[in-house]
């Protein structure tokens, strides 16, 4: 078997986001790079979504335990990296339709800074109304906002873009 980073990745897409389970951390963004050596060992970077994230280790293991079922790796290591800088545009377009599956309003592309007429301006992921009204750019972590729709009158979370 052929052992190369897009093999390694596709493999990732099946390790889940402890916070997000419906979205892979591939698809998240946070795996910005895939290293394959002598004897088909694999070097892995993650990069977390903020500096603070309290499942860092818990990914790294992740990775470790899945890629550890893959015959014929050799060693296998993961290292967390500031050296990119993570942001919401690195989320792939099934990671949106992922977001949105879990109930969360996923974050506008392309956001140079965040701002409130853009915190406001989310629709919902429920019915894809834009007749929303955000109620504190404030949620339970620090990468979301809380958001009331009008139309089916759905509480729900706005991912922050960042």
């Amino acid at each position: 078997m052929n052992i190369t980073p897009a093999f390694i990745r596709n493999e990732l897409k099946q390790v889940k986001d402890p916070e997000i389970p419906t979205i892979s951390i591939v698809d998240l963004g946070i795996v910005t790079g895939i290293e394959i050596g002598e004897h088909n060992t694999v070097h892995v970077t993650l990069t977390p979504t903020f500096a603070g994230c309290p499942a860092l280790r818990m990914m790294e293991d992740m990775v470790k335990e899945h890629l550890g079922k893959i015959e014929n790796l050799g060693e296998i290591t993961v290292k967390t990296s500031f050296e990119t800088t993570w942001t919401t545009d690195l989320i792939s377009d099934e990671g949106h339709a992922a977001i949105k599956q879990h109930g969360l309003a996923p974050p506008m592309r392309n956001c140079a800074h965040i701002s409130m007429e853009i915190l406001e301006a989310t629709s919902c992921p429920y019915c894809d109304s834009n007749d929303t009204k955000m109620k504190s750019p404030f949620g339970p972590t620090l990468c979301r906002s809380l958001h009331y729709c009008n139309n089916c009158k759905q509480a729900f979370e706005g991912f922050k873009p960042v």
